[in-house]
């Protein structure tokens, strides 16, 4: 006969000053309690201590919140209990993580291709190195399909991340290779990016109120074209990025969706380009990919997939065109 374990018991007393609590499914640290009169709550000060929300500040009536918890075995206490290292282990300790660390001054120094679960081909090391030699990343990749362009643009999230020069990631994507582009920075580069679909804003409502901004709730996102359209997930994005976010990166995948319309003579502006005019202009960093970097049009300018050049493509669409660049060479 199986017995039902008993539930966890509310803590009666509560917290102290520098204690880690859990509150509305989120660890906070306790900054100031304001002790209450008989049969009233005490008022706790909190500031959080998750990473997608570090220092927001709540406050909250101790007694009426119904998952709180003081957090015992996060072994706060013990910090230093033993005493401090000497200066030299100190300076040892402290040289090993500079040591290690990657610099933002070269940009000839490479730190992800040597963190990356992958083979890298020598040509896909040539994005990053042009990358990093960019105040602010703004490329468009254009290799052709199988030489990837996933992994080229999770070598340049892996660098600026590690430099601190991104903090945030999103990734817009057609919604059937959302969970492959997933599953590839998962394994590949040890990036873990959330899903925002109708599901993720659900679950977010749940946890955190009806309220939240389910931008503000993580790091790094994957999100599917469609829903750069709508104004559901499209306005509490621009609220969360402002007029530009420091530190934001924008990977635009099959990027060629997002130029105008090609049905007639003139290309014709769609909802999705004026959407990623307005949105990739808010990211301090953009990074586009395609495969099919042009649609057809001899006004639309394109990328040299031989030498990375801007360029003006010429030619009817549909037959062999040629692609020159501003210095007016021209390839077959």
């Amino acid at each position: 006969m199986n017995v039902a374990a008993p539930a966890e018991r509310l803590p009666e007393r509560p917290p102290k000053i520098g204690q880690l609590v859990q509150v509305r499914s989120r660890r906070w640290l306790v900054e100031d309690v304001v002790a209450a009169g008989p049969g009233e709550s005490p008022q706790v000060e909190l500031a959080c201590a998750d990473d997608d929300a570090q220092g927001q500040s709540l406050t909250v009536f101790w007694d009426y919140e119904l998952d709180r918890r003081i957090l015992e075995d996060e072994g706060w206490n013990d910090l230093a209990a033993k005493g401090f290292d000497s200066p030299r282990w100190f300076a040892a300790f402290y040289n090993t993580l500079r040591w290690n660390c990657s610099t933002a001054t070269d940009p000839g120094l490479f730190q992800a291709p040597f963190r990356a679960g992958i083979t890298i081909d020598a040509y896909q090391m040539e994005p990053l190195r042009k990358a990093l030699r960019l105040p602010r990343v703004n490329l468009f990749i254009a290799d052709d399909t199988g030489l990837g362009k996933t992994i080229e643009a999770g070598l340049i999230a892996r660098e600026l991340l590690l430099r601190r020069k991104a903090k945030v990631i999103v990734v817009a994507a057609p919604p059937s290779v959302l969970e492959q582009w997933k599953g590839e920075l998962e394994e590949r580069f040890g990036l873990i990016f959330e899903i925002l679909d109708r599901a993720y804003v659900s679950r977010m409502r749940r946890e955190r109120g009806f309220g939240v901004n389910p931008w503000r709730t993580h790091s790094r996102f994957l999100v599917s074209h469609n829903l750069l359209i709508d104004p559901t997930y499209a306005d509490p994005m621009r609220e969360w990025l402002g007029p530009l976010l420091p530190g934001g990166m924008l990977i635009l995948d099959e990027a060629h969706h997002a130029a105008p319309s090609s049905g007639g003579r003139y290309g014709i502006e769609t909802r999705f380009t004026r959407a990623v005019r307005d949105l990739s202009a808010r990211f301090e960093h953009r990074l586009f990919l395609s495969a099919t970097p042009h649609n057809g049009h001899s006004g639309e300018r394109t990328v040299c997939s031989r030498c990375g050049t801007l360029a003006a493509r010429a030619g009817k669409r549909g037959g062999p065109c040629r692609v020159r660049d501003l210095g007016g060479r021209a390839w077959r």
